[in-house]
């Protein structure tokens, strides 16, 4: 039974035409006196391109800055796995870009699930974004005249994507990361690495504060600020497979959620098209080969269900390019949830290939022989190595093997248009908010909205909080402090208790299944009915049966595992809740009983042409759902439809 709130969720988008909103806007906030700065305080969980250049833009500024990770270096950050670029509206190629052109295709990318006026502001600060990454050293590929290069990415007929090889998340990483720790070494950024955020402070309604472990001690510490910003990625990991890093999570969102900040659109989760097969029960974690290998890849199968020949064997005659026959205009650069539904289908209808059946091929013949083998190898050798390394495959002599698997989400704490949470003082950057991709996101977009959030965005909006906003001091001694405290050494303990017979991994598998078998690429009514009382189900035996060992007084990684598969239990529920609730197709939500005669996703606008946002009332309990209305006034909703 859900609960739908009788008021909409207020966007604070400014009136006017969207291509001025964002100037206007800038204008009328209220700003803190430079002098002034110094007097506030605030905290960064995540140290990303979010959080890093977050933390660096605001301490430049003159604030007092906190920053959080609870990885060994800031550099540790999983933004550095990213491979294949960044977008930008520069249009260097001359091919048609431009501003209104990025904005355009991510709306329509997104399947008309965005909010119009945050998905202009991103395409309108893009180009900012790269000549701040060009001017602290970030090594983007160029041309032989010395201008910086683009390649094309899904979704779009233009090439807009500056890169890095296929490091390219690394790379700007590591200017984010330079830029902090200046920060770092003159003072104005404090830097906590090894904490894991546990409890979010919430004082008379205001985010004023967390509650974070020292992985090493175990110890429980307070810290208080001015305002809290929420850089922490996405949840991918709910799915057990992925291709997240192991230590990718929900916990610090989820700790927000239940302290009231509505958690939105958890349902639209992205499955890459591009990602090495899983080859064993014994795999912890999937392997993402860059959507940039579709520019030079062919994807293809078989015409001939079972034929096992080896692919150098099979004549042209023979091979099916479905990608390319079934998108004309796009072929293999349509977006993710297009191509990954299409590999699916393929591999369903006994088209598959490798020892799985589950797999297609994405073959470089056809641009070595093109352009030569040579200047493949410059565009993509360090993700041709990484392959032949996991697969023992050279994929200059043959071709990979590919399948979708769970790689980004597109859900996450809602924001209003300054990325503040409808908790006043809580602001949520990055993947972790839910504002800018709808329900599929295109390709190198991540990076674009990473740093845009960071660097051009809440250097703004944070000021209005804190000009606008009555801040009297919180001492580490206030209730709210205390209780938040105790809850959080309330919830370690509880763990510590129950001394089970099964492992914090079994039943991080057990989730990940019903997840995928529920939720993945195709769902249906019946499958999210049966996850919820699945996941209820094996959550009850969790608290009943799960083995941590240790203390909570040391170093303890059971511990630290328990904690996060704890939240998937509860974050699980409800992602199949919401996918339930959506009686409509869109993007990465494809609901089987809502599609078109062709196979493609279907809309219901008329229905669902809202951003849904959860508010948490306990464990077990129906959550009530907000909703924000869409409205497209530039960008009419269409039939997505890229032949």
């Amino acid at each position: 039974m859900v609960r739908v709130a009788s008021e909409t969720l207020n966007s604070r988008v400014p009136e006017g035409p969207v291509d001025q909103i964002w100037d206007k806007h800038r204008f009328n906030m209220k700003l803190v006196n430079p002098a002034n700065k110094r007097k506030f305080s605030v905290i960064v969980v995540g140290t990303g391109l979010a959080g890093g250049s977050a933390a660096a833009s605001l301490a430049e500024l003159g604030y007092e800055v906190k920053s959080f990770c609870f990885q060994d270096s800031p550099r540790r950050a999983h933004s550095i796995a990213a491979q294949g670029g960044i977008n930008a509206a520069k249009n260097y190629p001359n091919d048609g870009d431009s501003i209104w052109r990025l904005f355009y295709d991510t709306v329509k990318g997104g399947d008309y699930r965005a909010r119009e006026a945050n998905v202009y502001r991103l395409a309108q600060v893009s180009n900012n974004i790269i000549d701040q990454c060009v001017a602290q050293g970030v090594p983007f590929a160029r041309e032989y005249g010395g201008t910086l290069s683009n390649r094309s990415f899904g979704g779009a007929q233009v090439s807009r994507t500056f890169y890095s090889r296929g490091q390219t998340g690394q790379q700007l990483l590591l200017g984010a990361y330079q830029a902090m720790m200046r920060q770092v070494q003159l003072g104005k950024v404090q830097l906590y690495a090894r904490r894991e955020m546990l409890e979010l402070i919430v004082v008379d309604g205001v985010a004023r504060g967390i509650i974070v472990r020292n992985l090493l001690t175990g110890q429980l510490e307070t810290h208080t600020a001015d305002a809290v910003v929420m850089c922490t990625g996405g949840y991918g990991n709910v799915y057990y497979l992925s291709t997240n890093a192991k230590g990718c999570n929900v916990t610090a969102a989820w700790r927000c959620h239940k302290r009231g900040a509505y958690f939105a659109n958890p349902c639209y989760t992205q499955i890459h098209p591009t990602c090495i097969p899983v080859s064993g029960d014994y795999q912890s974690k999937l392997t993402l080969m860059s959507e940039s290998l579709r520019n030079d890849g062919r994807v293809w199968v078989p015409k001939n269900k079972g034929d096992s020949r080896a692919p150098a064997e099979i004549p042209e005659e023979d091979r099916d390019y479905y990608l390319e026959r079934r998108y004309p205009s796009f072929g293999n650069l349509v977006p993710r949830d297009v191509a990954s539904r299409a590999a699916k289908e393929r591999c369903d209808a006994g088209f598959g290939v490798g020892d799985t059946n589950l797999a297609v091929y994405l073959d470089f013949r056809d641009a070595i022989n093109r352009v030569g083998e040579d200047a493949i190898r410059k565009k993509y050798g360090n993700l041709f190595h990484m392959y032949h390394k996991i697969t023992a495959e050279d994929p200059y002599k043959v071709p990979m093997k590919i399948f979708p698997a769970v790689h980004y989400t597109m859900g996450g704490l809602w924001v209003d248009y300054h990325l503040m949470s409808n908790l006043p003082g809580l602001f949520v950057l990055g993947e972790a908010n839910f504002s800018d991709h709808g329900a599929n996101r295109l390709g190198a977009s991540a990076l674009m909205q990473g740093l845009s959030d960071g660097y051009f965005v809440l250097p703004y909006t944070i000021g209005d909080h804190l000009a606008t906003s009555q801040l009297p001091t919180v001492p580490e001694d206030h209730p709210a402090c205390v209780e938040a405290l105790a809850s959080a050494k309330s919830r370690i303990d509880q763990l510590l208790s129950v001394q089970g017979t099964r492992t914090v991994d079994s039943f991080h598998r057990d989730l990940g299944q019903i997840m995928w078998d529920n939720c993945g690429m195709a769902r249906n009514k019946a499958g999210l009915e049966s996850a919820v009382g699945q996941i209820q189900e094996l959550r009850d035996q969790f608290w009943q049966n799960v083995r941590v060992l240790g203390s909570g007084e040391s170093f303890n990684q059971s511990l630290e595992k328990a904690g996060r598969v704890a939240d998937f239990l509860e974050f699980g529920e409800l992602l199949a809740t919401d996918a339930l609730h959506r009686e409509e197709s869109c993007g990465g939500h494809f609901r089987e009983e809502h599609q078109t005669d062709e196979g493609e996703a279907k809309r219901n606008d008329e229905d669902f042409n809202y951003v849904a946002a959860w508010e948490y009332h306990g464990v077990g309990e129906d959550s009530t759902l907000h909703k924000e209305p869409l409205t497209f006034d530039n960008v009419p909703p269409a039939t997505r439809s890229y032949k």
